[in-house]
């Protein structure tokens, strides 16, 4: 008879505990984002459009406050929490972007504990300059600054948070391209005194796509080089761009017009829409101008948001 086998020792995979990260942090900002220029170059097979826009980042914006917990704990308050107050928590996009954040975490061995946090919700709902996606990626920032080996990741995962959280995450005067993913940071880019103006109408997205008329537009022209150091160079290369979106859009919100006929005539130096509306940016020589055209808006308008701010430059992350 042939010797009997030797019995097969079962060896279990020991798994490492997953290391606890405690994150923390007060007043973190999500800066309202603002597409200078927004051009729609085509349509993929998967129903995204294709994009070349110049985005930048306000001084306004909304601020998260984030400290470890027994348990997680959302809470929202300022001007605009009440167009969240109806928001389901699985349709949270800050609590998306913590669930996210916890799935990156984890591959790389890390657990996020629990966190209790409020949003302080300054920007507008739907209005076109990125506060939910600016909201995901302040806490998307939070987690990549303990763990920065991470940021690459989290990038890509914000991407299925939303096109605008990617951008929002770097947080750079950049030339996005794609449906947002692609981005190239400027160089150079001045800081540039602002007005943002919203009517008070929220817009869908996916609406002013539908009623997009023309897909397949030409690109922007190329960004100089060295990007911007002046507010006129920065004029200059504008008058050459467009907002695809802001025909559709004014259509379904014709006031969109009126608060851009209202910049022009407070004196900004160039005026548009920014995303898929219904804010419009006015650009201004100082921020005395600026201050004294909102001044002068909110006064004719008081049911219209105003926010006078700054572009910020290049050099500010």
């Amino acid at each position: 008879m042939p010797a009997p086998r030797p019995a097969r020792r079962r060896t279990e995979r020991v798994t490492a505990p997953a290391t606890l990260v405690r994150l923390s942090g007060r007043d973190l900002p999500a800066p309202a984002k603002i597409n200078l220029a927004l051009h729609v170059t085509g349509r993929r097979t998967d129903g995204y459009h294709q994009l070349s826009s110049l985005v930048v980042f306000a001084q306004a914006g909304d601020s998260l406050s984030v400290s470890a917990a027994e348990a997680d704990h959302f809470e929202v308050a300022g001007p605009f929490a009440s167009a969240l107050a109806a928001c389901a928590s699985a349709d949270n996009i800050v609590l998306k972007a913590l669930a996210a954040a916890r799935v990156v975490a984890a591959r790389a061995g890390h657990d996020l504990g629990p966190l209790a946090i409020r949003l302080e919700k300054h920007l507008p709902v739907a209005s076109g300059i990125g506060g939910g996606s600016a909201d995901a990626a302040a806490l998307l920032r939070l987690v990549a600054d303990a763990l920065p080996e991470l940021r690459p990741a989290l990038r890509t995962i914000g991407l299925t948070l939303g096109a605008d959280v990617p951008m929002c995450l770097d947080g750079v005067p950049s030339l996005v391209q794609g449906v947002g993913e692609q981005s190239m940071s400027l160089t150079r880019f001045p800081a540039v005194a602002c007005l943002l103006v919203n009517p008070g109408v929220s817009v869908s997205t996916p609406a002013v796509f539908r009623a997009l008329q023309r897909r397949s537009n030409p690109p922007m022209p190329p960004v100089p080089g060295d990007g911007f150091e002046t507010l006129d160079g920065l004029i200059d290369y504008l008058a050459h761009t467009r907002n695809d979106l802001e025909e559709p859009a004014a259509v379904l919100a014709p006031s969109i017009a009126t608060v851009a006929d209202a910049l022009q005539a407070v004196g900004a130096r160039f005026q548009r829409m920014s995303g898929s509306g219904a804010t419009v940016f006015g650009l201004f020589d100082s921020q005395d101008d600026a201050e004294a055209a909102a001044a002068t808006i909110a006064a004719s308008h008081p049911d219209w948001w105003v926010a006078a701010t700054r572009l910020k430059p290049s050099q500010e992350t």
